[in-house]
């Protein structure tokens, strides 16, 4: 039978003593945890470990001895050493010990209804304590690295049982040599536990800085849920505008961050510290952003320069209707509609600068006051920036708005005429196509129409491609700030530096290399731990994002602008992509 012993590496050069931990008697294993030395009664080790049980939950137990050299226990301990084992009840007793000036260790268990050494195979692993205590197993990543020297990992289960036991037996490690309790143990905080005094000046400040940002949060969000912003047009425009959309999302996560309830689980921990990071990083991008505008009056730049960009894009869209209401390409267009439609549209043009000349004056104003929203973070100026284009843009989505009804309602004319010439029509009721009898007047007057529709469908078709094409454009580009929003919003950096600096904290999986085969002695592994990739980082960490447009595929996406159905420019609120 194979009996595995998990030690800690730090443990290997500890006086002799007891050795506690907990056996799992599932897998034949005793992971120790740390070494109790002399002098010590055995009644206080008994209450100690009572102690710890209750606070960690772990059955933690006298597994057997540890003995630094074999000559010290053939001549000074060995009779205390082999009565320690009637003292404390545990089956099977260990008794760990090191040859003095050399690297071979010797193992045995011993029964105590035989009361002799058993031939069991025994298993010497050796682990990092701190490394497991502070890493996160993840079971469905685990991976081997198929290397020389390294043998497979056991079962997920079995090493999710081996780091659990350390996480959870953090108390047992907060007792080190220089405290004045009746007994000293060796584990890898021994020397003095690991503290930082900026941390604990931190933990003490945040919590009243953290109800006082949740009382503001609250009001802030009570502010946000009042009925003013329930009444039409408010409660279109908060639905619509990526600006109120980033805003509020920002909020719940502020909420979830500053909250007073503790993290109930290790993911819950680190989904609120991408969350802060995500939040630091996107102020810190959105000061640096609001020191460069406010500096050597670029905000009056940008506001000089975009009333000349706005006349260059009207005379460009002026002259490219010109073209159109010509022969574009060659093309011979139905010359009545298209004067109609190019008129129609150099109208609207007409109509746009007229109210961007309107705005000139205010327009500096604005863009300092879209300026100061930098203090709210990077993401609430893009979103801002994104609204802004749909606004100077409006005239182009009106166009594309006006070709696609015009070409669609041509698209599904021609359609349903097309089957009045096969004898068909489409049933509402039953969502099909039947057959129907027409009359001669019936199948005259449907000539006529088709005949119309279809020597008008391309003129109708022309400028419905121009258009769409530039809507594309500016649905492009929108498409691109808000991807950058939700980068911002979505990326586990928090999780992604912890992979880069401590990579043991995310584990894959470990791997055992060997470190000392001979027949006769105990096989002795070393555990190491395999960091999780980059990529299943932040698969596993992503933090949810609200989607900029409505996800199609492409499929679906050609379908709509073969029929001329519309792609609209906002965001659907509540549509939630993890």
């Amino acid at each position: 039978m194979v009996l595995k012993v998990f030690f800690p590496s730090c443990c290997c050069s500890a006086d002799s003593g007891l050795l506690i931990g907990r056996w799992i008697p599932e897998q034949n294993s005793a992971v120790i945890l740390a070494v109790v030395h002399f002098p010590f009664i055995p009644f206080q080790v008994k209450q100690y470990l009572s102690e710890v049980q209750k606070v960690s939950q772990v059955e933690i137990v006298v597994l057997g001895t540890w003995c630094n050299n074999k000559q010290e226990k053939e001549e000074s301990l060995g009779k205390f050493l082999d009565d320690l084992g009637t003292i404390f009840s545990h089956e099977p007793w260990l008794q760990l010990s090191k040859e003095k000036g050399s690297k071979f260790w010797t193992c045995h268990t011993l029964s105590r209804q035989a009361g002799t050494p058993q031939e069991d195979q025994i298993i010497l692993i050796y682990y990092d304590q701190r490394k497991a205590m502070l890493s996160q197993l993840h079971p469905p990543e685990m991976s081997l690295d198929n290397q020389p020297g390294v043998i497979p990992a056991p079962d997920a289960s079995k090493l999710a049982a081996v780091f659990d036991t350390v996480a959870r037996s953090e108390v047992l490690f907060l007792t080190d040599r220089y405290d004045d309790g009746p007994l000293k143990l060796s584990h890898w905080q021994s020397e003095g536990v690991e503290a930082s005094i900026i941390v604990e000046l931190a933990k003490q400040a945040s919590v009243p800085v953290c109800m006082l940002l949740t009382l503001l949060l609250s009001l802030v969000s009570g502010l946000c849920r009042s009925r003013i912003f329930k009444f039409w047009p408010l409660s279109f425009i908060w639905s619509k505008l990526s600006t109120c959309e980033q805003v509020g999302y920002r909020l719940e996560h502020l909420k979830f961050v500053f909250s007073n309830q503790k993290a109930e689980n290790q993911n819950q921990l680190m989904r609120k510290a991408n969350i802060f990071v995500s939040l630091l990083l996107d102020v810190a991008l959105g000061i640096m952003l609001l020191s460069w505008l406010y500096r050597k009056n670029r905000i009056g730049q940008l506001a000089d320069a975009l009333i000349p960009v706005a006349d260059h894009v009207a005379q460009e869209l002026q002259d490219l209707l010109q073209w159109l209401m010509g022969v574009p390409a060659g093309l011979k267009m139905n010359r009545a509609l298209d004067q109609v439609l190019g008129r129609f549209f150099l109208y609207h043009i007409h109509l746009w600068i007229s109210y961007i000349h309107l705005l000139s004056p205010f327009i500096e104003m604005i863009l300092w006051y879209v300026g100061l929203s930098a203090c709210l973070g990077l993401t609430v100026v893009l979103s801002i920036l994104s609204d802004i284009i749909a606004l100077l843009t409006f005239h182009i989505y009106c166009f594309y708005v006006y070709g696609a009804r015009l070409y669609c309602l041509k698209i599904y004319g021609l359609s349903s005429l097309w089957r009045l010439f096969r004898g068909k029509k489409w049933n509402v009721l039953r969502q099909r196509v039947d057959s129907c009898s027409y009359d001669l007047d019936q199948l005259f007057i449907g000539t006529l129409l088709f005949t119309i529709l279809l020597f008008l469908l391309p003129t109708t078709a022309l400028y419905y491609l121009v258009f769409t094409l530039l809507r594309l454009l500016v649905v492009i580009v929108q498409g691109l700030i808000h991807f950058l929003v939700d980068l911002i919003d979505s990326l586990p950096l928090y999780s992604i530096g912890l992979r880069l600096c401590r990579s043991y904290r995310l584990a894959a999986g470990v791997k055992f290399r060997v470190l000392e085969q001979e027949a006769g002695r105990p096989l002795r592994l070393l555990m190491q731990i395999n960091p999780l990739s980059y990529g299943s980082v932040v698969q596993t960490y992503r933090l949810p994002t609200y989607s900029c447009y409505p996800k199609d595929s492409w499929g679906s996406l050609c379908k709509k602008l073969f029929f001329g159905e519309l792609i609209y420019p906002w965001k659907q609120k509540g549509d939630k992509q993890d």
